[in-house]
């Protein structure tokens, strides 16, 4: 009988032979077969084309998506079940070679296809991304979710116990492949970390509270001035290199108080100031006395060119076009000066009295907020107003100079109106706190002064623009809060938990020699004022502790600031140096000895430590530096030292950072 003939096709015949004969092949049959089939594929990979290489993977995902399409449930959850299987085989066969480089191909790619998607895939790919885990999520149990959670608290723990291990006596094994500055260690970030209630920029480690007291403060930002002021700090006047580096004296020649102190001058360049003692700013009367020339305020009461002349000879050095525009800006816009004007020109006598009230706010703004006075408010004619012991009088003639309270709305406008060109008031006592319960706290004249200074997002403080006035108003200021603590403390000698002067109280009373009455009054500082005699016997005792207790200290280490940090240069404006801008040198500096003590005490990078003190002093120029005891539970032997110790110059190819710092030493 005829044998039937088969129905199937060619190809499905020779497909259906191939398979009966893999059922019947052996595992070492099977190994060589796939050996050689992935040789020949490999083989007409490395011959095709690109574009035949494009066209047989387009049509290898057509087969796969249709063969996708087609499978149910059952089979897809089969062939992801076999295609983990194969891959978990695979990944414990492989040796750690192999599974490094398969992540290091793996991260390749993944970096490529991060470089070359769009930001409309990068969102897309996100978005997909956090659907998947938010998905995962919701389908876990609470057992799951706590595994999930236990593991990643394991992995941190792990990643942190790792970087302390690294740092455990790094200070003796120096290794130039790592970058010291980026170290979690010691690195301080850049300066955008924004308040939510004032904008101020910070660096992550500053305090939460260092701007505005946590929305505490809110005091209005000082006005941008306009047209030539505007322009010369600005840098987009021509003469704006000549005013910036000669702030303080034209400054100077419009200042309507004198400014009192011991200035000290250590060599010809001296970019920082320096004050010694008391400051104090003096007022003197409307008018000169006849036949005298007029100084400060007195100035602002001639006529324009008679001014122009006076403050040209005051300070030749300094441009006569400036002086006559600035003369005419202030003028315009300084409500001292329009109020002193309006008052003198409408005397009612030729013997009469202004008055500057310390604590007068304008009329119809809220109690917390301090803004620019009008005229009419500044000084009033003095009849039967009634007179506060820290308010201003201008007497017409007298010959008497009057000292200004530092605590007097005025302090700052009248000697600095050039920072301050529409007259903004400065600190007094009664600003109250915001957003707090208790309505009769006020704001503490650091607090004031902490928010002046900050730099914020979208805001332009003009005050960090003038280079050497700024520093002169930042010490000033700073000598503001010392004098106002010194008052409180004076004044509140009862109620503050300090010491009577026992031995002094028994010498007045057993010797007969001191008269009491000559002895004064007794104010006593407290240990917790930073530089009294108190504060600096107490630290000197705990040090003299440390050093009964465990000795003399294993090492000395002095810390000095760098001007060149990256963290003071990338923050400073157009033009300006380190030594312009104190109010980051000194933030970044304190940041960075923060981390420095870390370092030492907590990531042991010289080995456990029992105890540590240092001091921190300021040089010529203004920069500052630590001082630092270090105690060491195991004592550093001589030979751990000279195997750290070189004389020689590094290699520039092999250590560039090293080799620069060195050179420039």
């Amino acid at each position: 009988m005829p044998r039937k003939r088969t129905q199937l096709s060619r190809q499905t015949a020779t497909a259906k032979r191939l398979r009966l004969l893999r059922s019947n092949e052996t595992p070492e049959e099977n190994l060589h077969r796939l050996a050689t089939q992935r040789a020949i594929s490999e083989q007409n990979r490395l011959r095709e084309s690109s574009v035949e290489r494009s066209q047989r993977l387009v049509s290898q995902n057509i087969r796969t998506s249709a063969n996708r399409q087609r499978e149910s449930s059952a089979e897809r959850s089969q062939r992801l079940a076999a295609q983990n299987s194969r891959t978990s085989a695979n990944r414990e066969r492989e040796s750690s070679a192999e599974r490094s480089q398969r992540l290091a191909k793996q991260n390749s790619r993944t970096l490529a296809n991060r470089q070359r998607e769009s930001s409309a895939e990068r969102s897309q790919r996100l978005a997909t991304q956090n659907s998947r885990t938010s998905a995962n999520r919701e389908r876990e149990s609470s057992a799951e979710r706590s595994h999930r959670l236990a593991q990643q608290n394991a992995r941190t723990a792990g990643n942190r116990t790792r970087r302390q291990y690294n740092l455990l006596n790094s200070a003796f094994a120096y290794d130039y492949t790592l970058d010291y500055a980026e170290l979690n260690g010691t690195n301080i970030c850049r300066m955008n970390k924004i308040c939510n209630s004032c904008q101020a920029k910070k660096w992550p480690a500053e305090a939460p509270g260092l701007c505005c007291s946590g929305g505490k403060v809110n005091i209005p930002k000082i006005p941008a001035p306009t047209s030539i002021l505007k322009d010369l700090i600005s840098g987009s006047h021509p003469s704006s290199k000549h005013f910036l580096n000669h702030s303080r004296q034209y400054n100077t020649l419009f200042q309507m108080t004198s400014f009192g102190a011991k200035e000290i001058r250590e060599g010809k360049f001296m970019p920082t100031f320096k004050v010694q003692g008391q400051v104090y700013h003096l007022i003197g009367n409307l008018l000169p006395p006849v036949g005298a020339q007029p100084e400060f305020l007195q100035i602002y009461f001639i006529s324009h060119t008679d001014q122009v002349s006076l403050r040209s000879n005051l300070n030749p050095t300094l441009k006569t076009d400036l002086i006559d525009a600035l003369q005419t800006y202030l003028h315009d816009h300084n409500t001292y000066i329009q109020s002193f004007k309006y008052n003198l020109e409408n005397r009612p006598t030729n013997d009469f009295k202004l008055i500057i009230h310390a604590d007068v706010k304008p009329p119809n703004e809220h109690r917390g907020r301090y803004n620019a006075p009008m005229v009419d408010e500044v000084a009033v004619l003095l009849i039967d107003e009634d007179k506060g012991p820290r308010d201003i009088v201008l007497n017409t003639r007298d010959g008497r100079l009057q000292r200004v309270s530092e605590i007097h709305r005025s302090y700052d406008p009248l000697q600095y109106p050039l920072l301050f060109p529409f007259g903004n008031d400065g600190y007094c006592i009664n600003i109250p706190q915001q957003n707090t319960a208790a309505r009769s706290k006020t704001i503490s004249c650091m607090q004031f002064y902490a928010f002046r200074l900050m730099v914020r997002i979208n805001d332009f403080n003009s005050i960090h623009y003038f280079k050497g006035l700024f520093n002169q108003y930042c010490v000033d200021m700073a000598a503001k809060m010392i004098s106002e603590r010194l008052d409180f403390i004076k004044r509140n000698q009862k109620k503050l938990r300090a010491e009577e002067y026992i031995h002094l109280r028994d010498a007045v009373v057993n010797d007969g020699n001191v008269d009491a009455s000559n002895v004064g009054q007794h104010v006593i500082l407290p240990s917790s004022f930073t530089g009294s005699p108190r504060y600096m016997n107490e630290k000197s005792q705990d040090a003299m502790i440390y050093v009964r207790k465990f000795g003399r200290p294993d090492l000395f280490i002095t810390f000095t600031c760098n001007s060149q940090w990256p963290e003071i240069k990338i923050e400073l404006l157009p033009d300006q140096n380190s030594y312009d801008r104190h109010d980051l040198i000194s933030r970044v500096f304190h940041l960075k000895l923060k981390k420095m003590i870390d370092l030492l005490t907590k990531k042991n990078i010289f080995g456990p430590s029992k105890a540590f003190v240092y001091s921190v002093e300021w040089q010529k120029r203004g920069l500052p530096h630590a001082h630092i005891l270090l105690w060491l539970a195991n004592k550093v032997q001589p030979d751990s030292i000279d195997a750290i110790i070189s004389a020689e110059i590094p290699d520039k190819q092999q250590d560039p950072m090293l080799y620069n710092i060195v050179i420039k030493i």
